[in-house]
Order: C-alpha cells, then structure tokens, then sequence
C-alpha cells in the first residue's frame, strides 16, 4: 500500500473537519481552522490533529 496523502484535520476548539492533501516531503507547523479562525500549532498537525499521520510518519521517518 502506498503512502496516503489525504487527512482530515479536525478542529480541537470548534469540532469543524476538512480534508486536506499533506505535503509529501515536511511536516506543516500551522493550520488556521476556515470555520473558527483558530490557529492550530505543532510539530506536525497532521499527526496531532489529523486522520491520517503526514507521510514521513508513515514512512517511519521523523517529522522535519
């Protein structure tokens, strides 16, 4: 099975989910939430607050 490149990132303050293509090759620190404005901050928020772990994860390589 390949590497899956699509996520659902839910929202920790307002629930709202969306799905989203992650990048293949780095992890993403920010996501700003379109429904409440929150911005979501990490490692990698993907992993954090996504279905799906970001590609590196699933490669079992380290974020970056």
């Amino acid at each position: 099975m390949g590497i899956i490149t699509k996520s659902i990132i839910t929202c920790p303050k307002c629930g709202f989910q969306k799905e989203e293509t992650m990048p293949e090759d780095s992890c993403q620190f920010l996501y700003k939430c379109e429904k409440c404005k929150t911005v979501l901050k990490d490692c990698c928020v993907y992993c954090t607050y996504g279905s799906v772990n970001c590609p590196s994860k699933q490669q079992s390589k380290k974020c970056y």
